[in-house]
């Protein structure tokens, strides 16, 4: 055994590695249970900043008191907050998407006669904790205390037993994803290895990945072996078989085993209070990778330290921004959200540099100036909010996340629409790489291959159908100047060609910026002119967008409501006409001469928020209270209503996100309103100046991007419910305009916002 002198050296060098010390604590302020009901599909797992590795409790199997429960519903999430069973913490996990997929490999610590069912073995549990980096929990069937912890790509877990016959099992075959097949090997008596199939994300069958991973245990166990659930028998079979449709233990096999249902147990006699600390390292690539991985990263166990460095890991990430005045639960809503935009794209490089290429079985391997490869880019999601926010403040990880962007694009030839994990998903409609990196350039970050991705996105703008995996409906579109309906319903969400046609044209527009900006001034033009098809859709009867036919005719008969709460409606996805009339972000004047000037385009907008006919709870219209900041005399109802929405919609609670999360949108949402601006069109690089929530924000810009330093928006006001501007002020002087560019923001450093009596 090695000295503990020498140990604790050793996990203070790691902690050294991974850590520096924060100046404040903001990550006090994260409440992760935020977002984990209400359909958010957030959890409350350890985590670091884009961590490869996640540790989640997993609580949606196995008992009729879990309320959601992923074998008798549709979920998405490994843990939901009004639940109250766990059946082990889940390894690799994903926070607010729409399909169940990843949350495999789950450890879950007993007592008492050895049972390997999770129908049995699984527990209700009291006092839950959850900060940054760090989650535990009480199992009350065992009195067992749990803890978690993690790096970027490995977990750390300590179980306090309260003494008898004990054990950690590791259920390899079940979790949250709808792939089956693992494969688990004793290396030794405190180590174990394996991989466990996944995939098949949003119905893409072929969509599918594996997840290896290394496990060791810091003490012997008394015993140890695998099970396997044996598949059911009739007949003379049957009764030749004792373990038919059972758990069948395997107590004197040593080999590797391979199959579904398949799960390693490690068993002990312990004393009460006695602890088992588990170590679990992850890789898309290979075990061997996820060795070199535990190894580099947890080369001890030492719990408290690796604790630690994931709150000063926390810290630092948060500390970008600082804020003054506001109420508690007001910086608990913020910090919390800006830490839910940190949690995904993820690193999917090993510690070696090897990853997983795009479509493929082969292993790429990190060069040039990327520090890392980024994977899960739900980019339909992330493409109006969540970028612009890693533009400004984390502007590496940006560079790094649109590189890899580009090396997918060299490696299959298409960009991400929604990759996982090397695999392209092709879930929701759109071109969104376009906007993404289009609007990172006209930002000014430009140390990346802008020619070969300008060449990614002629491609799928112009392709035809038969040849475009991007626009596969693009005929019509490039030939009428809109989607027909009936031109492509391959995926089982049903014909959405208006909102394709809109996804399309956004696109387009960020394209003909970025050609503009390249000198290509005829596809400048070309691609401005597509981006205006929006208006074959409108349709005065109804005042709002309605599909079309291929002979012109709009689509009868229509309801301008139907799709409303994610019902189907024809030509709209998870939407109704109203969700989607105003997504026409980048000619918002022309919309409004099209519903017949200012005043009726005003009074309809208002409309759709009186009315109830917003959707918070879903993408295409969340930028809708920003479009009256066009309109000189009405940007007041901008600054009304993100004070409502946020006041209606968002709080300090579990269920204080409206709806899905998405990889951190909606979050960012909430991130940007609370600062007092916000990027209203994707790809533009422009923002729609709000009220702020707090008395003075200051963005501590990386300087490396923006040697002017130091942003700082400066509310003045009488009393916090004066929420309607009177004055502003950009860099010392007069502001007149309620939209600002990216450039005026960062040359001119300071905002200040004098409000009035509303």
């Amino acid at each position: 055994m090695m000295p503990m002198k020498r140990l604790l050296i050793g996990c203070a060098a790691m902690l050294a590695v991974l850590s520096a010390t924060a100046e404040n604590d903001l990550a006090s302020y994260v409440d992760p249970f935020i977002g984990t009901t209400n359909f958010s599909v957030c959890n409350p797992g350890a985590v670091v900043p884009h961590g490869m590795m996640s540790v989640v409790p997993f609580n949606v199997m196995g008992s009729d008191l879990n309320q959601f429960d992923k074998d008798a519903r549709w979920w998405s999430a490994p843990y939901e907050y009004n639940n109250k069973f766990i059946t082990g913490f889940a390894h690799g996990t994903l926070s607010g998407v729409g399909c169940p997929e990843m949350g495999s490999l789950l450890t879950m610590p007993t007592s008492g006669p050895l049972d390997v069912d999770y129908r049995h073995y699984g527990s209700e549990y009291s006092d839950e904790k959850a900060q940054p980096g760090y989650y535990s929990v009480m199992l009350k069937k065992y009195g067992i205390g749990c803890e978690m912890t993690a790096t970027t790509r490995t977990a750390a877990e300590r179980y306090t037993f309260a003494g008898g016959e004990s054990h950690i099992l590791v259920n390899i075959g079940d979790g949250l994803t709808n792939e089956v097949g693992g494969m688990v090997r004793r290396v030794s008596d405190t180590e174990i290895e394996g991989f466990r199939l996944l995939g098949t994300f949003c119905y893409n069958s072929q969509a599918v990945f594996p997840v290896y991973f290394v496990m060791k245990v810091n003490r012997a166990p008394k015993s140890s072996g695998y099970w396997k659930k044996q598949p059911p028998m009739t007949g003379t079979e049957a009764q030749w078989d004792p373990d038919n449709g059972k758990y069948k233990l395997y107590t004197r096999y040593g080999r590797e085993l391979a199959g579904n249902e398949i799960g390693y147990y490690f068993s002990y006699d312990l004393q009460k209070g006695e602890q088992v600390e588990v170590q679990t390292a992850i890789s898309f690539v290979s075990i061997d990778n996820a060795r070199l991985n535990l190894q580099k990263e947890q080369p001890r166990f030492c719990f408290d330290d690796i604790k630690a460095a994931a709150r000063q890991t926390w810290n630092r990430q948060l500390g970008v921004i600082t804020v003054d005045g506001g109420t508690n639960q007001q910086r608990r809503m913020f910090y919390t959200a800006l830490y839910h935009t940190q949690l995904h794209p993820n690193v999917v490089q090993d510690v070696n540099g090897e990853y997983p290429m795009m479509e493929s079985s082969q292993t790429g391997h990190l060069a040039g100036k990327a520090k890392n490869r980024y994977t899960v880019f739900s980019l339909w999601d992330t493409y109006r909010n969540v970028h612009q926010l890693l533009t400004l403040l984390y502007p590496d990880s940006q560079l790094d996340m649109v590189r890899s962007m580009i090396d997918m694009y060299r490696e299959w030839g298409w960009m991400p629409k929604w990759e996982l994990y090397g695999r392209e998903t092709w879930t929701m409609e759109g071109d969104p790489s376009i906007p993404v990196i289009t609007d990172t350039w006209l930002k000014g970050l430009r140390d990346f291959d802008i020619e070969t991705a300008y060449e990614a996105f002629r491609h799928s703008a112009t392709a035809p159908s038969k040849d475009n995996k991007m626009r596969p409906d693009i005929d019509g579109y490039l030939q009428k100047g809109y989607v027909p309906m009936g031109d492509y319903a391959a995926d089982l969400s049903g014909d959405n060609s208006v909102s394709h046609a809109l996804e399309y044209y956004i696109a387009d527009h960020s394209l003909s910026l970025l050609a503009a900006s390249l000198g290509k001034k005829a596809d400048a033009k070309r691609f401005r002119e597509q981006s205006l098809g929006y208006k074959h859709y409108y349709s005065k009867e109804y005042g709002t967008l309605r599909p079309r036919l291929a002979d012109g005719s709009f689509m009868t008969p229509f309801n301008p409501k139907d799709g409303a709460d994610f019902s189907n409606a024809p030509g709209f996805h998870e939407g109704s006409a109203w969700n989607y009339t105003f997504y026409v972000p980048h000619d918002v004047l022309g919309l409004a001469r099209l519903m017949g000037g200012q005043k009726a385009f005003v009074n309809k907008l208002q409309k759709v928020f009186d009315e109830g006919l917003y959707d918070p709870a879903n993408e295409p219209d969340i930028a809708y209270p920003y479009l009256f900041c066009y309109f000189k005399g009405e940007e007041w109802r901008t600054q009304r209503l993100t004070g409502q929405l946020i006041a209606k919609y968002f709080s300090d609670k579990p269920d204080g996100i409206p709806g899905n999360d998405d990889c951190g949108t909606m979050s960012a949402w909430l991130v940007f309103t609370m600062m007092g601006f916000y990027p209203d069109c994707p790809g533009s690089p422009y923002y729609c100046i709000t009220t702020p929530v707090f008395d003075k924000v200051t963005l501590h810009l990386n300087p490396d991007y923006y040697p002017g330093g130091d942003i700082v928006i400066d509310r003045q006001s009488a009393t916090p419910s004066d929420v309607l501007i009177d004055r502003m002020t950009l860099g010392g002087k007069p502001l007149k305009t309620y939209r600002i560019s990216h450039e005026q923001l960062i040359k001119n450093k300071t905002l200040t916002i004098n409000t009035k009596k509303s």
